[in-house]
């Protein structure tokens, strides 16, 4: 019998944070796990870069497991936000990292889901990085065989934080609600949907506007956090 779902990754496989009217936030590779009702393996760090799930999250696994010969069903990855993000972006070095992580994930999971990263990331957006880190992602993908769940589109108010990076509650729901149609298409099966196992609280109109007024208030702070980024990163250049 095989041990479940094995993951890596950073902030967003690792999960955790405020709650959603009501609603845990989770990390969408649990949701997965719960989704195909399977036991559930994490090694995801806040604040990882490829490198850091290559040089320490993988042998950190190799390790700690106390089943050192176990497969797995599904291995999740989920990495590059914080590379393309960076002021030090290496896509050959990326691409290479990542590769070495796919092969560990590869050779211990009956099946491998590769995550692509979203085009409309961060504020300022990290660009032309995104789509060269989805590029590198998607050779690594063929190389090793493994499925890929398409980011690329993601993105909606309710789904993502106002840094438009961190999805929030429901949007981890919804990243898993994608990762099992891919699942289910490579002839998985469902449980059942994540979508389902939440209870939202009542969401009145004063609620509505107290989450439309937060949302505006977070929304400025980022664009004045970037701006005076931006004015810092001018003066040290001039």
């Amino acid at each position: 019998m095989n041990a479940g779902v094995l993951a890596f990754g950073d902030s967003i496989t690792n999960g955790g944070g405020e709650l959603q009217w009501g609603v845990a936030l989770q990390s969408w590779a649990l949701w997965v796990a719960r989704g195909l009702g399977l036991p559930y393996t994490g090694y995801a760090a806040d604040g990882a870069r490829v490198t850091d799930v290559a040089g320490a999250q993988v042998p950190a696994f190799l390790a700690r497991t106390a089943l050192p010969d176990a497969r797995y069903d599904v291995g999740c990855l989920y990495a590059g936000v914080n590379d393309v993000r960076s002021g030090e972006w290496d896509a050959g070095g990326f691409e290479a990292a990542y590769g070495d992580v796919a092969d560990v994930l590869a050779a211990r999971c009956d099946r491998l889901l590769l995550v692509t990263i979203p085009l409309d990331l961060g504020r300022p957006r990290a660009g032309a990085r995104v789509v060269e880190a989805n590029a590198a992602i998607e050779r690594v993908a063929r190389a090793c065989g493994a499925l890929v769940l398409d980011l690329r589109d993601f993105g909606a108010r309710n789904l993502v934080m106002t840094d438009h990076v961190h999805p929030t509650a429901f949007g981890q729901v919804a990243i898993a609600e994608r990762a099992l149609d891919v699942l289910a298409a490579d002839g998985m099966t469902v449980r059942v949907r994540p979508s389902t196992l939440i209870t939202p609280g009542e969401r009145t109109r004063r609620h509505a506007l107290q989450g439309d007024w937060t949302y505006v208030y977070r929304a400025l702070k980022e664009r004045a956090r970037d701006a005076a980024d931006r004015a810092r990163r001018a003066v040290r250049g001039a």
